[in-house]
């Protein structure tokens, strides 16, 4: 059975990102939610953010709250910041395969792959 996890970690300060929000949507379909929630004090997620039947090949978009992060943890960002929602769109083609999608961000940057 297929999954989608992610990781993320905050590059400025060498962290994971605890406390993250993260919403997934179909990037094919109306947008609306699939699952959210925040990463944990690891910068992960409790369990996978989608598995089983819901997780299937498609195109996702995985929104993470950067700029809510950044100011909650201190960080004096300029208004509107650089990053303040980081859009990741990826694709599944195999649902039964595990997809691993983390996430690298500080307030200027970010990098993301496919990750095991």
């Amino acid at each position: 059975m297929g999954q989608l996890t992610t990781h993320v970690l905050d590059t400025a300060s060498g962290q994971p990102a605890g406390g993250m929000a993260w919403t997934l949507r179909r990037a094919d379909e109306s947008g609306t939610p699939l699952a959210s929630g925040r990463t944990n004090s690891d910068g992960r997620n409790d369990g996978p953010v989608l598995e089983g039947t819901a997780f299937r090949a498609g195109t996702y978009e995985l929104v993470f709250f950067a700029g809510d992060y950044f100011r909650d943890s201190g960080t004096d960002l300029l208004e509107p910041a650089f990053l303040d929602q980081v859009v990741i769109r990826f694709g599944v083609a195999d649902a039964a395969s595990h997809y691993h999608v983390p996430l690298l961000v500080s307030p200027y940057g970010y990098s993301t792959y496919r990750g095991s």
